[in-house]
């Protein structure tokens, strides 16, 4: 019973870590991007990847290791697929910031000029993601 509360409790805080951090990522893209306004991103894109590790993992214990209803439970509940297709779309929407993220990692790192013409788009997809939190949420309760 401990360990099945941990881990819902973890994963609540991936969720709430997760909002936070989309949301803040989305506004460092919306705003200035100047030195200050890129470790922002950066800082908020740390935290969304963290909260990631958490969402993810124990997602995947509690589904599969038996720990809440069962891996049969789930497979066969349609908001269970639901969820998991928002999943798989945040994901994907994932892939073009976070490439761009890394080459301005790369890019602090080398002293090089920055490419943040980007980002206000990304912006956009980042608060499409943070939605789509919170339709995942919706599906988790239901």
């Amino acid at each position: 019973m401990t360990v099945r509360w941990l881990l819902a409790a973890v994963h609540l805080i991936g969720l709430a870590v997760g909002l936070g951090a989309i949301w803040a990522r989305a506004r460092a893209f919306r705003g200035r991007l100047d030195a200050q306004g890129i470790q922002q991103a950066l800082y908020a894109d740390n935290w969304w990847g963290i909260s990631a590790l958490l969402l993810i993992g124990t997602g995947l214990i509690r589904a599969f290791s038996g720990y809440e209803k069962g891996s049969a439970y789930y497979l066969q509940s349609d908001l269970f697929w639901a969820k998991m297709v928002m999943v798989v779309l945040v994901l994907a929407l994932e892939v073009p910031p976070m490439l761009m993220l890394i080459r301005w990692r790369v890019g602090l790192a080398r002293g090089t000029s920055l490419n943040v013409s980007p980002a206000r788009r990304y912006a956009a997809t980042s608060t499409i993601q943070g939605f789509l939190l919170i339709l995942i949420l919706m599906a988790a309760t239901g």
